[in-house]
């Protein structure tokens, strides 16, 4: 395969081929003294200039890194977007975007929110005068009742963490260029495998990368992509003004993990579907939150503009005292507070991603006490049902004999 130095050839080259194949071939042809496959790890923090005013395309690693510049090229072509930023985390990239935002400003955000994202909004970001209202994104006249003067942006997560609520975001993204709104979308739970908001109208990507593209549980970052050359440049002195920017090595696992995206997320969809039918038939389980099933209140929508499914799923138990016992008595699955990695792991959202999110909110939207969140792994799908299935027994058990 022949080096692919030009910018413009690269692009029309990589936009030829498969997705499965771009992934696959992530920094493969970007190295062109050696031709190594495995793009390098550029530790380097300074870049020799040649003379007075010239440079070599990399001056300072905060503001542009050769490693780090590979993946974002590479996120930047998987989502269809004209610029790409690695950050040091989810949060940081989230920071960066919140950036563009001024006193009086007000932003519309997804109700069913990662914690997280909603601590950031309501106990930094509110400080410096920008204010958020947490609706039903895919609800339009919700939407529209909310409006303000001074709304910028909309903020989308679809699908939700963790309750899987579904936005139709060409309706949505359309509504928001209408009224002159930036849309914002979390793509963390489906990736550009299987979406990618900004062929739907998007203007911002955003990706916590430690999760799904990432795939080990052994890389913290994030992924932020942008359309058009305005908010591109805007995010790109953000990037490196904040400077919350992904390191070398870091940059490196990225790349090696996304290699197996495909692979990985078409796993995680055949496991997440088997697990959400095994639970919506379990006698103790009140109620499956899962897009790929077909009772899902969008299953139509998601079914449009997504590919796939993602490999997180979460359920509600009929009664809240078997859930400590499920969380000690699972084996394989791991009772750890993360998602999107090869080992299949579960949550209790109430007190752990989603305490920061006062109780009456989490209750109005159903992330109650009764909740677990499964972020199913790789392993073989007969030993995931056959570990949950003996930690239920395990749990009515328990529940029987205390009574």
């Amino acid at each position: 395969m022949e080096h692919l130095n030009d910018a413009a050839c690269r692009e029309q080259f990589m936009s030829k081929i498969k997705i499965e194949s771009r992934l696959a071939q992530i920094g493969s042809i970007s190295e062109p003294v050696t031709g190594a496959i495995s793009f390098p790890i550029y530790q380097s923090t300074a870049f020799r200039h040649p003379r007075l005013g010239q440079s070599t395309g990399f001056d300072y690693a905060r503001t542009k890194s050769p490693t780090r510049t590979v993946l974002e090229q590479a996120i930047a072509e998987l989502e269809s977007g004209d610029a790409g930023f690695a950050s040091s985390s989810g949060m940081a990239s989230l920071q960066t975007i919140f950036a563009l935002f001024s006193q009086g400003d007000h932003l519309l955000v997804s109700l069913d929110l990662y914690g997280g994202t909603y601590r950031l909004l309501e106990k930094v970001i509110s400080r410096f005068g920008v204010t958020a209202t947490y609706v039903d994104t895919n609800d339009l006249e919700a939407l529209k009742a909310n409006l303000q003067q001074g709304t910028k942006a909309v903020l989308i997560e679809t699908p939700t963490n963790p309750l899987m609520m579904i936005t139709d975001l060409s309706k949505v993204c359309a509504w928001a260029k209408s009224r002159g709104l930036i849309s914002i979308v979390d793509n963390t739970l489906l990736t550009p495998f299987f979406q990618r908001p900004l062929e739907l109208g998007a203007d911002i990507v955003i990706h916590s990368a430690t999760k799904y593209l990432g795939g080990h549980n052994d890389v913290l970052a994030g992924l932020i992509v942008t359309k058009g050359k305005d908010l591109s440049e805007r995010i790109a002195f953000l990037h490196n003004t904040i400077g919350a920017v992904l390191g070398p090595q870091d940059s490196w696992l990225m790349m090696r993990g996304m290699k197996t995206l495909a692979l990985r997320m078409e796993r995680h969809q055949f496991n997440a579907i088997k697990m959400a039918s095994f639970l919506s038939k379990h006698p103790m389980v009140d109620q499956v939150y899962y897009p790929g099933l077909e009772n899902h209140p969008h299953y139509d929508i998601q079914k449009c503009q997504s590919s796939g499914n993602t490999g997180i799923l979460s359920f509600k138990m009929k009664d809240a005292r078997n859930i400590e016992s499920i969380l000690r008595n699972i084996r394989l699955i791991a009772f750890a507070e993360s998602l999107g990695g090869v080992e299949s792991l579960m949550t209790y959202p109430a007190v752990q991603t989603h305490a920061d999110i006062p109780e009456e909110i989490r209750r109005q939207i159903g992330v109650d006490d009764r909740l677990l969140r499964f972020s199913v792994g790789i392993e073989h799908i007969e030993d995931l049902i056959a570990d949950i299935s003996r930690a239920f027994d395990v749990a009515q058990n328990e529940l029987v004999t205390s009574v």
